[in-house]
């Protein structure tokens, strides 16, 4: 199984905000969001959740599992 995400929709959606500024709220770099928009970083329970509470979305509309 594979952790994958809908990071970069949900970017998109919320008038195109940048990895930049995704990583400013969340307190990480633009290269640990870039990262994890491309799998091949997982990130921490936590700021998994603070990725979700940032798009106002439940945790599994931002992250899923796939086999």
């Amino acid at each position: 199984m594979r952790l994958q995400n809908n990071l970069k929709k949900l970017r998109f959606e919320k008038n195109q905000v940048s990895q930049e500024v995704l990583a400013k709220a969340v307190n990480v770099s633009r290269q640990t969001i870039n990262s994890i928009e491309n799998g091949k970083f997982n990130p921490s329970v936590v700021l998994a959740l603070q990725i979700s509470k940032f798009f106002e979305k439940k945790i599994e509309e931002v992250f899923y599992l796939e086999e």
